[in-house]
């Protein structure tokens, strides 16, 4: 596969697949409904989004003005581009309102004369652009380099030799630096260009995102950086040609943090056949090469392991990191009666897991049934090492219950899991113990699914309907809209406590479950405390258990329950201000009204809708 893949870089189909769109890294998979957004929908919200001109004529004005005004050196590697895109590319740097920046393309070594032609007369129209035409031909990561080597400016962008920026995109981005000069890497929305030149497939991204970035290549286009870090670490790397931003991207993040996502639709990536955007085939190089250059990345930052690739999705990764810090978990459930639901539930754990050094807490909330009883004798004479009761006859406090059984245990991993689960995966505990065992990492959480494998959880999101809601509720199991969202890792502001690792360090730096969210928003709020502490919480795609949901305790919707929901709603909103500060790890383009992927044609649109959204623990 490597050498078909070599020999495939150095024919004349596989250089301009290369060329076309080696920025482009997104996932493919991700593209075939045209993306989440009906194209009229985008359109529209284009018109009162996009730059007008009378906004142009402003930063241009403004631009003088700046009291950092930064040389952006614009970086295009070109090779074979055919006339139009290759003229409609430069022109539209010609076209920015920011006017401090140079252009430096490097022809590798194109054999059809236009190109020659082109970058000749728009070199000697205006000395902002440089021109080299190398004299062999290497490839897109070379060619690159060749182009870096005539940047003068403190940062570089990176642009496609057939693609467009935004007008204002350079403006923003002199913005952004102002704001906070110590930024070195900036990244901007996206979307793709048809063959007759119509917008479409807008990609809404969330703020630096790390677990995200290893299982795809999001940050993409429009991508600037520092010029000073980018020679520190050599550049591009022709060994990975195909997946080569992406790994300049991992090295460079390994040098600075400093990242900075600008959610404004800056760049327009060029679909046509020889595209990875037209064409799921155009470069299946890029895969290995992606695979590589995260696992790289793992054996760098000292957490090892492997990458898989997702089923079917070209672009889309699992890593895998190799379990060096094993120990005993202690699974903590709450319960009250329903016998036959919690009996379901155990013996899912007790036969399916492949992870053995666990036991299991029954936080018992005050059982009355004698069928309840005759389960948990069952279990306790069945695994009596491994299987423990804890009593607690008290109002119903999920919260309580839940620091009730942490501090039963002395084990370094504590999963909490409601009794009305079901587990799917078999390797769901090591799965989680791979990321729990980082550092970095808060809390993990996993893919619940109703029974009719439609979507219960992949990720919390700050904001949806109200005060936060899962994103994607019942969607599809392997739904890939937008990017990959419910097939990836991701970081998100909160995963639910219906399935949640934490290691006990972290639980009790933040002193667990606060006490005051009895029903609603605990787990909420406790993986904002790990947030606020510096820790990353993730959703792990590849773990999944069915959630038979509210069976145990029945609905939020119940009237005395419903009151207190919303009362802990609004504690929700308030501690955490909410409603002003948008959710990092969702973009502030995407409606909060819905549980997908719903574009806000009004910005920073906020309605609420609290039915079957309403978050359940």
């Amino acid at each position: 596969m490597l050498a078909l893949a070599g020999r495939l870089a150095g024919t004349r189909t596989g250089r301009l697949a290369a060329y076309s769109d080696e920025r482009g890294e997104l996932p493919s998979a991700a593209g075939r409904d045209a993306g989440p957004f009906a194209r009229s929908e985008y359109e529209q919200w284009l018109l009162t989004h996009a730059a007008q001109p009378h906004e142009l004529e402003l930063q241009r004005s403004l631009s003088r003005l700046l009291p950092l005004r930064p040389v952006i050196s614009v970086v295009m590697p070109v090779y074979e581009t055919p006339r139009r895109y290759l003229i409609e590319a430069i022109e539209s740097v010609l076209a920015q309102s920011y006017p401090y920046w140079t252009l430096c393309i490097a022809d590798d070594n194109s054999p059809s004369p236009h190109i020659r032609e082109i970058l000749e007369r728009y070199a000697a129209g205006d000395e902002r652009i440089r021109v080299a035409f190398r004299l062999q031909n290497g490839h897109i990561s070379e060619a690159s380099n060749s182009a870096i080597a005539m940047a003068t400016g403190e940062y570089i962008g990176l642009l496609d030799h057939d693609d467009l920026i935004a007008p204002d995109a350079l403006f923003e981005v002199a913005h952004a630096v102002n704001v906070d000069p110590e930024i070195d890497m900036i990244y901007t929305d996206e979307d793709k260009l048809d063959e007759n030149g119509k917008r479409q497939e807008p990609f809404f991204k969330p703020d630096w995102s790390p677990d995200s970035f290893l299982s795809k290549m999001y940050t993409s286009h429009f991508g600037i950086y520092r010029r000073s870090i980018v020679e520190k670490i050599g550049g591009f790397r022709p060994e990975l040609n195909g997946s080569q931003d992406y790994d300049l991207v991992l090295r460079f993040t390994e040098s600075s943090q400093r990242i900075h996502h600008i959610p404004r639709v800056l760049y327009s990536w060029r679909k046509h056949a020889e595209s990875a955007a037209g064409s799921t085939d155009a470069k299946p190089y890029a895969y290995i090469a992606a695979r590589k250059a995260i696992a790289e990345a793992m054996e760098r930052r000292g957490e090892p392991g492997r990458v898989d690739p997702v089923p079917n999705c070209h672009g889309l990764y699992i890593p895998r990191y190799e379990l060096r810090k094993p120990g005993k978990v202690s699974i903590v459930i709450p319960s009250r009666d329903k016998a036959d639901i919690l009996d379901h539930c155990l013996k899912s754990i007790f036969l399916k897991s492949t992870y053995h050094d666990f036991e299991v807490l029954i936080v018992d909330n005050g059982s009355k049934k004698k069928e309840t009883d005759v389960v948990l004798r069952r279990w306790r004479k069945w695994d009596e090492q491994r299987f423990r009761v804890i009593e607690r006859d008290e109002p119903f406090n999920f919260s309580r219950l839940i620091n009730a059984g942490a501090a039963a245990s002395d084990s370094p991993y504590l999963l909490f899991l409601n009794n009305d689960t079901e587990v799917i995966t078999q390797e769901w505990i090591e799965m989680m113990l791979e990321q729990v065992q980082r550092k970095s990492i808060g809390a993990v959480g996993v893919k619940l699914l109703f029974p009719d494998n439609t979507l219960q959880h992949a990720g919390i999101v700050l904001g949806l309907g109200g005060a936060a809601g899962h994103v994607n509720y019942r969607m599809q199991r392997y739904e890939l809209n937008h990017f990959g969202a419910v097939v990836t890792v991701n970081n998100y502001s909160a995963v639910t406590a219906a399935c949640m690792m934490v290691r006990r360090e972290a639980f009790e730096a933040v002193h667990g479950f606060d006490e005051d969210f009895s029903i609603a928003y605990n787990d909420v709020d406790f993986c904002l405390r790990l947030g606020a502490r510096g820790l990353r919480n993730v959703y792990l795609p590849h773990v999944e258990l069915y959630h038979h949901e509210s069976l145990s305790r029945g609905s939020d919707l119940d009237r005395s329950r419903a009151e207190r929901n919303l009362i802990e709603q609004e504690m929700l909103i308030k501690r955490w201000s909410i409603r002003e500060r948008p959710d990092p790890y969702y973009n502030v383009n995407l409606a909060l009204t819905a549980p997908y992927f719903k574009l806000a044609i009004v910005p920073d649109e906020r309605e609420v809708f609290r039915d079957e959204l309403l978050i359940r623990t």
